[in-house]
């Protein structure tokens, strides 16, 4: 706890000199220049740059600071606004400039650099494609080829950790839930075995915190090669937008009707909320292609670890336009408190008593 203190007070005195000697901004004031940015692109249509200088942990870093500080005071334009990411990272808000231009920025300033350690650079643009190039993995940090990481600006300023008493929470709920649904989950593995060929889990790569890839796990519900198939359902989807919903899916089996009916099917989404890839409560993680096709407001759900359940769960489902969906799990990401969460999950519970949870 004392190392933390003065850590803490040593940035601030950094961040302090800086703000002093160049005008870069603190923290938190950054955190908002760079969300305002990010609106005003999505409003207008436009993009920006952010070019992240990562200080030399092993050189002095208010030598650093105050090197950088003397250095951006000269090149930067009035337009551009720097200001700290966090103790050990300086970012710059390059306002209208494609990527190409931010790492002709970045090649003049590391030059500058004499007497202490240049900054390693990175580039990053909003917004920007978030389809990974071809045998892109789940490590969300791999570079594209120009040098610039994957992560998105919105993984680098705006995630948001999980707090502590949601997190103990759904440890407990977890475990108590696969404790005490044991029996259920043991028979509905046999009902799958002894009814259709085929594993009795299905493990599904969705998009999560921070544009994260996870596996989600469910019982399989469906035909083995439903997956294949979803390509020629996809003209009837009852949902509109990116993501896919049929109510009556040719592709499930008898008793995968049931499993979800009675939301038996999510019930493997426990191990999930165990690992801390999903909480109990939380916007509805969608397949990778879904997510990666909605827009770069949308796609600000991200910034929370997503859910078992939602304000969409319990007020929307395909009754609601996909627009819609997207502004509930917004609207909850702001207001995210342990009684909104609480009264989800009974909300939750009641809908799946009376099996409404699954339209």
């Amino acid at each position: 706890m004392l190392l933390k203190k003065i850590s803490s007070w040593i940035s601030s005195q950094l961040q302090a000199d800086a703000i002093t000697a160049a005008n870069i901004q603190p923290a938190e004031t950054f955190r908002q220049i760079v969300d305002r940015e990010r609106k005003r692109v999505e409003r207008f249509d436009g993009k920006f740059s952010l070019l992240v200088l990562n200080l030399a942990c092993e050189e002095d870093l208010r030598v650093q600071v105050a090197g950088l500080a003397e250095i951006l005071e000269r090149r930067l334009r009035a337009t551009d606004v720097a200001g700290f990411i966090d103790e050990v990272r300086i970012g710059i808000v390059l306002a209208g400039t494609p990527e190409k231009l931010a790492w002709q920025v970045a090649d003049e300033i590391v030059p500058l650099c004499e007497g202490f350690m240049p900054p390693h650079c990175e580039v990053f643009v909003y917004p920007s494609n978030p389809m990974p190039p071809a045998g892109w993995g789940q490590d969300s940090s791999e570079e594209t080829e120009t040098g610039g990481s994957q992560r998105g600006i919105e993984a680098l300023m705006f995630v948001r950790p999980m707090p502590r008493w949601k997190r103990a929470i759904d440890v407990l709920g977890a475990v108590t839930g696969l404790v005490v649904l044991s029996p259920i989950m043991l028979a509905t593995m046999a009902a799958i075995k002894l009814t259709s060929r085929g594993p009795v889990f299905f493990a599904q790569r969705r998009e999560g915190l921070g544009g994260r890839f996870f596996d989600v796990y469910k019982f399989r519900t469906m035909v083995v090669d439903a997956e294949e198939q979803k390509a020629a359902l996809r003209a009837i989807s009852e949902q509109d937008g990116p993501a896919f919903k049929l109510k009556n899916d040719p592709r499930v089996t008898s008793i995968g009707r049931y499993l979800r009916k009675t939301c038996i099917d999510e019930l493997p989404q426990l191990l999930n909320v165990l690992k801390g890839d999903m909480s109990l409560v939380g916007p509805r993680p969608l397949p990778v292609d879904e997510s990666q096709q909605c827009e770069s407001w949308q796609r600000r759900r991200l910034e929370v670890t997503p859910g078992l359940t939602c304000i969409w769960q319990v007020d929307g489902k395909s009754r609601v336009p996909f627009v819609e969906w997207m502004r509930m799990d917004i609207r909850y990401m702001r207001g995210r408190n342990f009684f909104q969460d609480a009264k989800l999950v009974f909300r939750t519970a009641v809908n799946v008593l009376l099996h409404r949870a699954s339209h």
